[in-house]
């Protein structure tokens, strides 16, 4: 495997990363191809990917397979002590959000699952797998887990809105205490799939388990999140 020169490397990295930071390229526009990009810099393809696998460490750049380079838009703020949802949360940043069903049905649950949901052995559960969209732009894999003694027929719905809402809607149930896991992550097959990445691309796992108002453990969530889509904060206050 060819190694592209060190000072070429970080000298095509610099000079896309000031284009970038000085808005000549546009959050969401598409690079010109490597070989555009190669002639534009008299060198050579390797040269340009490792520049560009720089940028995209950094969340400045990112890749689509089969369609190329993007500028990378702003990274959505992510509060985990607020209690929201997807499309609230990206509707109040001003931004647009949308959601796709991959699979909805019912399912043997896993021995992880099982843990999370504290299931007896050999259960059943619902899963929904979906996309999310911000501004057009896939950026979340999510797998949700749900226990179905407290949701009956919601295979039945429509699974592309919020499933808060859906929850609070039809079954007069409300998220209460939630726990998160937080990890970097390389994504795995099916999240790499729906976001058009290669598998084992660099990602962010953020698994939910959320417990209703009365204190029930009725549902976890898996979310698969392309590094450079999310900042997340917390916001703590002493009582």
């Amino acid at each position: 495997m060819r190694v592209g020169a060190p000072k070429a490397v970080t000298a095509i990295s610099r000079t896309l990363q000031e284009q970038i930071e000085h808005g000549l390229l546009a959050c969401g526009s598409q690079l010109p191809a490597e070989r555009k990009l190669s002639e534009l810099f008299a060198t050579t393809r390797v040269t340009v990917r490792e520049a560009l696998l720089q940028l995209e460490s950094l969340g400045l750049v990112y890749r689509e397979e089969r369609r190329g380079w993007f500028i990378s838009p702003p990274r959505l703020a992510y509060n985990l002590m607020q209690r929201s949802h997807f499309h609230a949360m990206v509707t109040a940043q001003g931004r647009v959000p949308t959601t796709e069903v991959i699979s909805a049905r019912m399912l043997p649950a896993t021995a992880a699952v099982c843990e999370r949901l504290q299931l007896p052995a050999l259960s059943s559960v619902i899963q929904i797998c979906r996309g999310r969209r911000i501004d057009g732009r896939l950026v979340l894999y999510v797998e949700h887990y749900l226990n179905p003694q407290y949701f009956p027929q919601i295979l039945e719905l429509d699974l592309t809105q919020s499933i808060t809402e859906l929850y609070a809607r039809h079954y007069d149930l409300h998220y209460g205490r939630v726990r998160f896991e937080i990890v970097p992550t390389a994504l795995p097959v099916e999240a790499a799939a729906t976001l058009k990445v290669s598998t084992g691309s660099p990602g962010l796992r953020i698994a939910r388990v959320n417990y209703d108002q009365h204190e029930r453990l009725i549902d976890c969530d898996l979310e698969y999140w392309r590094h450079d889509a999310i900042h997340v904060g917390v916001d703590v206050q002493e009582r």
